[in-house]
């Protein structure tokens, strides 16, 4: 008697093969599900324990607007640059030999640095680039500044932006490429059978059928910048300048100030719009799914 069906009353069996997906709903549960039930249950209660709105009242603050500005400033221009050279870059490689050698370089090297990132990231660039980088000095030497004026970019949010692309573009690539090989050349060859050059076939055939895809990649990697913090939280000297270090300043206040409650409410609504990209991310793979298995 196999062991994934087990006989009941009236000759039915009990299907077994639900057990192999069960770590994965405990890791979804423990890590995704009970941390944000615990979201969303400390934004709706004060500190005296009754429900209540209250935590929510700061968000319309102009600092948290500004906060809120900067985070989706940073995260859109990453995401877009990301997009952008990942799609060339991955582009490039997908043309080649499926399985050469470039292709499989340039594939591990994506997937360990989309992973790179948080403090060691961030010295990464300040031993590269920072006042004392060697990459700084090599060019100041030669009559090159970076920092004209004296202003240090790195540190500001320019700098993260910079920081932010370097495990955005590695990433574009990882989840693009499948699109990429989605594309048969048999369409290829029948624009030109037709008479069509590359103009035509990207017009009319692969950008309409790629640009989904693109889109949905681009909103994925604005999901990824926007919930970023180790990173930032390293680098920036300035505290609240994007929404994850104003939840920090809130719940590590040395004032003894802190509002665990605001906070709460603060990344609830960083878990809505989370959700909604994610949503939309959802969609639009789903409508490129159909062509390009």
């Amino acid at each position: 008697m196999s062991a994934a069906a087990r006989p009941l009353e009236g000759g039915r069996r009990l299907s077994l093969s639900w057990i192999g997906a069960v770590p994965f709903f405990l890791y979804v549960g423990v890590f995704l599900l009970l941390p944000t039930a615990i979201i969303v249950g400390g934004s709706l209660l004060t500190p005296g324990g009754t429900l209540s709105l209250a935590n929510f009242d700061g968000i319309d603050k102009p600092y948290m607007f500004k906060a809120f500005a900067s985070s989706i400033a940073i995260s859109s221009v990453s995401a877009v640059v990301g997009a952008f050279v990942g799609a060339l870059l991955a582009y490039a490689v997908v043309t080649g030999k499926p399985d050469g050698i470039l292709r499989r370089s340039v594939m591990s090297a994506a997937g360990v640095l989309a992973q790179f990132g948080g403090v060691t990231l961030t010295f990464a660039f300040i031993a590269t680039i920072g006042t004392v980088g060697f990459v700084y000095v090599f060019l100041q030497q030669h009559g090159i500044d970076i920092y004209p004026n004296g202003h240090v970019w790195l540190y500001d949010l320019p700098g993260l932006t910079l920081i932010y692309m370097y495990f955005q573009i590695p990433l574009m690539v990882l989840v693009f490429a499948p699109a990429l090989d989605g594309i048969r050349p048999q369409w290829r060859e029948a624009t030109d059978s037709l008479g069509g050059g590359t103009w035509h076939y990207w017009r009319y055939i692969a950008g309409p059928l790629l640009f989904p895809s693109f889109l949905g990649c681009t909103l994925l990697l604005f999901a990824n910048a926007f919930s970023a913090y180790a990173t930032a939280s390293a680098l920036l000297t300035q505290g609240g300048v994007i929404l994850p270090l104003q939840i920090q300043a809130l719940l590590t206040s040395e004032t003894g100030s802190s509002q665990p409650g605001y906070a709460k409410a603060l990344a609830l609504a960083m878990i809505v719009i989370v959700l909604v990209v994610m949503a939309l991310y959802t969609l639009l793979q789903r409508r490129t799914a159909h062509w390009l298995r």
